[in-house]
C-alpha cells in the first residue's frame, strides 16, 4: 500500500528552463515509477505551456523504458502548434538512462456543439457494496465481481469493472488548475485497469490471475476526455481486452460518471510474457 503522504507531491512540478519541468515519484511496492503518474506529470508539463482557454481533449503516450523512483524525471515540452482552435504539445521524459516516455497531447478551446452518447453504464452494483482493493491511500479501487455482470455481446475478453475515486477533495472545475488536477488524477488511474483485463484474457489467466506469473509493461496509453469530471467522485471503468498477440494485449475502456455520463475513453497494449518464458 502506498500511503498518503507519499503523494502529497505527486503531479508537482518545478521549472528548469525553457519549456522543461522535473518531477518526482514516491516509492511504489513494486519498484520503479508508476506509468499512470509519468503520464500525468507529462499532461502537467504540456499543458503549463498552452495558452489560457485551451483544454486536453487526448493524449497518446509511449511507455520506452522503466523509471526509477530514485531520480527526478525531467519533462522536455515541444511546442508542435498553436492554432485558433487546437494546440498540439509532445512531452520527452528523461531520467539518467535516457528517454523513459514520448506523450503527445492536444488542447482545445471550449466549442459549443450537439452532445451525443452512444454507449451506455453497465447496470452493476455500487460501491457502496464493494470492499476495497486499492494499492494507495490516495484513492478508493473496488471491483465489481465477474460474477455479477454479462458480457452483453461486447467484443472482446477479460473484462473487467471497477468503481475509483480519488479521497481527497480537489476543489471546484471551475478553477482551470484544478480542473487540470482532475484530469492528471484520471490519467493516473487509467492506467491501473489495462493489465488487468489483458491478464484475465490471457489463457493463464482468469478472474483469479495473479501478476507474478508474468512478466508485464505497458507499452502504450492513450486516454480521450469527452467531459469535464469530478474524480474526487465515483466513476466506474469498464474494459476489455480486444487482441492478443505476440505477447502483447489491446485493452479497450469506457469511464462514466455514477450518474451514467460517459467522460472518457481509454486504451493501452500490455505486455503479458508468462514469467517461464519471460527474457
Amino acid at each position: 500500500m502506498v500511503p498518503a503522504r507519499a503523494h502529497r507531491a505527486l503531479f508537482d512540478l518545478e521549472g528548469d528552463g525553457v519549456d522543461i519541468f522535473v518531477g518526482e515519484g514516491p516509492d511504489y511496492p513494486w519498484g520503479g515509477l508508476y506509468g499512470g503518474q509519468i503520464v500525468a506529470q507529462a499532461l502537467k508539463a504540456a499543458a503549463a505551456t498552452v495558452e489560457a482557454g485551451f483544454t486536453a481533449h487526448s493524449l497518446r503516450a509511449y511507455f520506452i523504458r522503466r523509471g526509477d523512483q530514485r531520480e527526478p524525471v525531467r519533462y522536455q515540452v515541444d511546442r508542435i502548434r498553436d492554432g485558433r482552435s487546437f494546440a498540439t504539445r509532445r512531452v520527452v521524459a528523461r531520467q539518467g538512462i535516457g528517454a523513459i516516455l514520448n506523450l503527445e497531447a492536444s488542447f482545445q478551446r471550449e466549442e459549443s456543439s450537439p452532445v451525443v452518447q452512444t454507449v451506455a453504464m453497465p447496470d452493476v452494483r455500487g460501491p457502496e457494496t464493494l470492499p476495497e482493493s486499492g494499492w494507495s491511500d490516495r484513492f478508493g479501487r473496488r471491483d465489481v465481481p465477474p460474477a455479477d455482470f454479462r458480457d452483453d455481446g461486447h467484443p472482446g475478453a477479460g473484462r473487467v469493472i471497477r468503481w475509483s475515486k480519488v479521497h481527497e477533495p480537489l476543489g471546484s472545475l471551475d478553477d482551470p488548475a484544478v480542473a487540470l488536477d482532475h484530469l492528471c488524477w484520471l490519467a493516473f488511474t487509467s492506467d491501473d485497469l489495462p493489465s488487468d483485463a489483458v491478464l484475465r484474457a490471457h489463457p493463464r489467466g482468469g478472474d483469479d490471475v495473479s501478476h507474478a506469473d508474468f512478466y508485464g509493461a505497458s507499452l502504450d496509453h492513450a486516454l480521450w476526455f469527452h467531459r469535464p469530471m469530478r474524480v474526487d467522485q465515483w466513476h466506474l471503468y469498464d474494459g476489455w481486452c480486444h487482441a492478443f498477440n505476440r505477447a502483447r494485449g489491446l485493452a479497450i475502456g469506457h469511464i462514466f460518471a455514477a450518474d451514467g455520463t460517459h467522460t472518457a475513453t481509454f486504451a493501452q497494449e500490455f505486455l503479458a510474457r508468462e514469467v517461464a518464458t519471460a527474457d
